[in-house]
């Protein structure tokens, strides 16, 4: 019988010596005072468990901030205490109550506009719910523009790096063009390789791009909108630009101080920087509002006068005067957005500024890269296949931000699935992103899919979000870990333990392997009987089970399968670990499982 047991490795010493200068406070002691759900905090109920459970599950290591960074557990307090004390009412209304609201609004519509450099004179700032409706509303008031001027459709043209908010503009023109990398842009913009004329002799364009790749964190130029102003071409003149600036903005300034090289439309979301609220906003250049005015559709306090007709020749209203106040539909989210002059506060009070978010995270993910490089299988083979093309710039705040996307080999060279990597990370206490990411375009080139493969894993199966890892001998997606404000050199430490665990030794299994799913589909378990998928033998690498099933311990592959039954295969490997160390078997499998974790 071959015995199978978990690899431990030395503990790896990595040391930020300047991380503590860069904030007002370490970051142990932000996240001890501020960040009470990153250390672990249970329910009085849980802590009954705790001689059950491995302690280390009881710190959650969240590597998750492109998707949104925790909120601060004083600011929610101090909110709660804000909401308590005072009352605030709909703002379309002259009471004391709604006063307060409309004041609070404005104040921290200002602070927002400060906190971006952005001149309240040269620019405007327009509350939505996230980034995604930022960048529809402007599209859709393009839209809007170029049919009351009884033109063609407007052109729209977007970064092939972008998250599918990006993308979904186009089905509203029939003119659009997507640029698959920087360099067509920059030839684009030369015109080395001018478009056709017909493709941009719309009424009015807008070019569309992310600041930071969403899936890898790799940072775009942010010199385009500048040098398409002040083309001398004049397919450029009437061409207007949209940054999508969700994942930059979330740990690095974005500066809107230089109105005249600063992009006409940039699209945030709030809850990426802050935690709380769940909000995003439009900061608009003023210079190009003229394209805004133009929308068809108007809602609540919008307008100003509406008269009731039953043709256009009777129908009339008037706008709003402000920009905001034409596109903030219906009532404004005013309990949410009297949140932001709060989280403002605090992050400064914790961070001191973007700037200093921006030299941590950069420090960090560096060490984060670096580490993951380090990771090879005893045949030399590498653990990890990270995606930061041919000149990776992770130590490089102006082209790299603390985002890794990657996927994991095992020392045969084969793929591992997704996850699966997934389902061990959670039971290891760590949280990440697995899947497209949203970002088609970057996917299909960091995965080398062409627009074949891709309908035909789609054929064969594949949605967004599913558990089909690998088709055709290639990774459907990626793994993707992402760095914030109050990440720590513990986080890193911790997820480095965590791949090390996936590494295959000479006599030593990977943790990997507890994790596979069965390579046979169609695989029933009888949930009546929790004993169904516990092993009855074992025979060379190999694992069988009550239900005639064998699964390989080395070079396991993935197959669509139930997240529970993989669960439920996961711990019965765990279960086999601990069997064949302690020589005792537990009659059912999550008592397997506890008695694993017990050290």
């Amino acid at each position: 019988m071959t015995e199978v047991r978990p690899h431990k490795r030395k503990p790896r010493k990595f040391s930020l010596q300047k991380a503590q200068c860069w904030y007002p406070a370490s970051v142990d002691r932000i996240r001890k005072e501020e960040y009470p759900l990153l250390q672990g905090a249970l329910p009085l109920v849980c802590l009954a468990l705790w001689v059950l459970i491995d302690p280390c599950l009881l710190e959650t290591t969240y590597l998750d901030h492109a998707g949104t960074t925790p909120y601060p557990g004083p600011f929610v307090k101090a909110f709660a205490k804000d909401m308590k004390s005072n009352l605030f009412g709909n703002p379309h209304s002259q009471s004391p109550s709604s006063i307060l609201s409309t004041e609070r609004i404005e104040s921290s519509r200002i602070r927002l506009l400060r906190f971006f450099k952005a001149d309240p004179i040269e620019f405007d700032l327009v509350f939505v719910a996230n980034a995604t409706a930022a960048i529809k509303l402007v599209v859709e008031c393009m839209v809007d523009f170029s049919s009351d001027q009884g033109k063609t459709d407007m052109w729209y043209g977007y970064h092939g790096d972008s998250h599918t908010s990006l993308v979904g503009p186009r089905e509203l023109t029939s003119r659009y063009k997507c640029f698959v990398s920087d360099e067509q842009v920059e030839e684009w913009l030369g015109c080395i390789h001018p478009l056709p004329d017909e493709e941009v002799a719309a009424t009015v364009g807008l070019f569309a791009f992310p600041g930071q790749s969403n899936m890898n964190g790799r940072r775009l130029p942010l010199h385009w909108p500048k040098q398409l102003r002040y083309s001398e071409q004049p397919r450029h003149r009437n061409i207007y630009s949209l940054l999508d600036a969700a994942a930059l903005a979330s740990t690095s300034p974005v500066d809107l101080g230089d109105a005249s090289s600063a992009t006409d439309f940039t699209a945030v979301s709030l809850y990426k920087i802050f935690g709380f609220p769940d909000l995003g906003a439009l900061i608009v250049r003023k210079a190009a509002s003229h394209l805004l005015v133009k929308r068809r559709y108007f809602g609540g306090g919008t307008v100003d006068m509406v008269i009731n007709g039953d043709d256009p020749s009777s129908a009339w209203s008037v706008r709003k005067e402000s920009l905001h106040e034409r596109l903030e539909d219906g009532t404004p989210a005013f309990h949410s957005i009297a949140a932001v002059d709060l989280a403002l506060t605090v992050h400064k009070r914790l961070y001191g500024s973007m700037e200093n978010v921006s030299k941590y995270t950069c420090a960090l993910s560096k060490i984060l890269f670096d580490g993951m490089n380090t990771l090879k299988h005893d045949n030399g083979l590498p653990l990890c296949k990270v995606y930061a093309g041919s000149e990776p710039a992770y130590g490089d705040r102006s082209r790299q931000g603390p985002t890794i996307a990657f996927n994991v080999k095992n020392a045969k060279g084969d793929w591992v699935g997704k996850s699966d990597i997934e389902q061990f990370a959670i039971m290891s206490g760590i949280q990440l992103r697995t899947g497209g990411v949203c970002n088609p375009g970057g996917i299909a080139a960091s995965l080398d899919l062409n627009p074949t493969e891709m309908k035909e894993n789609f054929a064969e199966g594949l949605r967004c979000g599913n558990e089909v890892d690998v088709l055709n001998t290639k990774p459907t997606g990626i793994v993707r870990v992402s760095l914030g404000a109050m990440s720590s050199v513990g986080d890193v430490e911790r997820f480095l333990d965590f791949l090390d665990q996936l590494v295959e030794r000479q006599g030593h299994a990977s943790s990997l392997q507890p994790v596979c799913a069965l390579r046979q589909a169609n695989t029933t378990v009888d949930e009546d009987n929790d004993n169904s998928m516990l092993p009855i033998a074992t025979k060379g690498d190999d694992i069988r089970y009550r239900h005639g099933i064998s699964c390989p311990l080395a070079g396991c592959s993935t197959i669509s399968m139930s997240r529970d039954d993989k669960t439920r295969h996961y711990l019965s490997h765990q279960a086999v670990m601990r069997y064949q160390s302690s020589k005792a078997r537990s009659p059912n499998w999550w008592r397997n499982m506890l008695s694993f974790r017990i050290r």
